[in-house]
């Protein structure tokens, strides 16, 4: 297996999909659907205030989802549903001799229930929870629907326009997990999230997320002292350890304890104490490893802890309990992936400079941790302070979004006079 480095070499653009992007730009419909995207910027923008408006915390996609399935009919789709976890799916047919290609965008914020939600403009400057991430995405995937249909566009293979559910936080990408469980046949995926369009991810990072519970029985600060261990020192010793914790830099790997409480008074010897842990890797199998280092801390930190007083019987030991709450997996995509490819050759005729070849974790991460071709690509436009209450998006360059999912989708999918990119994967 090669290694997997933080900072990939930018592999060479494969000259015959660039040369198939060339010819599809001079397409007639290609060309309108283009200018349709350059023309409804304002449209657009509204649209992605619209949907900001409509709050939609992650588990609580609902009312957004519902939205969405309205504004895709609207714009063409008929076959339009909301699957069994929440993701919307809108599928526009194509000949029936291509690959099925999904694009999508999550739909749900990182911000709690009853934010307010409300968009303020300054200029071409608008301010509100959520109006980048990823009320931007959203705002893209749509306007690539309606310059498909307004131009007329016919396609080999399927495009499926896809709204998801969980990727922020602890929703912990549940809806792209969801679409790519194997029961439904799709042969790429496109994610859209984040704004800047100089950006393609060829990765995404592992996260496992870790619930560590201690728990014991408690008892007085004074008169217990010494007969009773404590949840929280027993927790100390565990931070410790981890915090002594050596991964690799290359690749990329690291934790954090990210949140702690417990106890309930000050004299008193805690009963109970839990930690959050975060561990991310590019490498699946460093990933592993980092997370039994982290486990081997925290059995020894309670028996330490149960070992170091003269505990009153066996009933009074402190006990440990591990609750997975976080599982994004691992995947990289070679540098010959075909997403990647259409993408990049996309961003050359655009006259968009490819600045960042990284990895990151978004939807993309269930597709490629899986071999099937993927990647995340950005909505267009200015961003600031995202996941905070002073988040921002300033309306600059917009189109260049969607313009450049439209040409990627198109060269993977085929349509009347290119042959698709995208292979159709075979059944397992």
């Amino acid at each position: 297996m090669s290694k997997i480095v933080n900072n990939p070499v930018i592999p060479p653009l494969n000259e015959n999909i660039h040369a198939t992007i060339l010819r599809l730009v001079y397409e007639s419909k290609v060309d309108k659907a283009l200018k349709i995207i350059e023309r409804d910027v304002d449209k657009a923008m509204q649209e992605q205030v619209e949907l900001c408006e409509i709050p939609a915390p992650t588990f609580k996609e609902e009312i957004r989802a519902k939205e969405l399935v309205r504004r895709m009919k609207v714009y063409g789709l008929q076959d339009v549903t909301i699957d069994g976890i929440g993701n919307v799916i809108g599928v526009r047919k194509g000949k029936g001799n291509g690959p099925v290609l999904a694009i999508g965008a999550h739909m749900d914020t990182v911000f709690p229930e009853g934010t307010d939600v409300t968009v303020r403009r300054e200029g071409n400057i608008y301010y509100g929870p959520g109006i980048g991430d990823n009320c931007s995405g959203l705002r893209a995937l749509l306007q690539v629907l309606r310059a498909l249909n307004e131009a007329d566009i016919q396609t080999e293979g399927d495009i499926w326009f896809v709204g998801t559910v969980g990727e922020e936080g602890n929703g912990d990408i549940r809806g792209s997990k969801y679409l790519f469980n194997g029961e439904k046949h799709i042969d790429g995926f496109v994610a859209i999230d984040s704004t800047d369009p100089t950006r393609i991810l060829m990765g995404g990072t592992g996260t496992h997320r870790w619930r560590f519970s201690i728990d014991g029985v408690g008892g007085h600060s004074f008169s217990r002292f010494g007969q009773i261990p404590s949840a929280i020192h027993a927790m100390c010793r565990a931070g410790c350890k981890v915090s002594e914790l050596r991964p690799p830099k290359e690749p990329k790997t690291t934790f954090t304890i990210g949140t702690i409480k417990g106890g309930s008074t000050v004299n008193t010897i805690a009963a109970h104490c839990e930690v959050e842990v975060d561990i991310r890797s590019f490498d699946p199998e460093e990933l592993l490893k980092l997370e039994a280092q982290i486990f081997k801390a925290f059995e020894e930190a309670v028996k330490e802890e149960n070992d170091r007083w003269d505990v009153m019987g066996d009933e009074y030991l402190l006990k440990l309990t591990k609750e997975q709450i976080g599982d994004r997996p691992a995947g990289n995509r070679p540098g010959d992936c075909p997403v990647l490819q259409c993408a990049r050759s996309a961003q050359k005729y655009l006259g968009i400079e490819l600045k960042s070849y990284v990895r990151s974790s978004t939807d993309a991460n269930a597709p490629m941790s899986k071999g099937i071709p993927a990647t995340c690509l950005c909505s267009g436009g200015y961003s600031k302070n995202a996941h905070s209450l002073k988040e921002s998006f300033e309306m600059r360059d917009t189109h260049l979004g969607p313009e450049l999912i439209l040409l990627t989708t198109l060269a993977l999918v085929g349509t009347d006079e290119e042959k698709a990119i995208l292979p159709i994967l075979k059944a397992d």
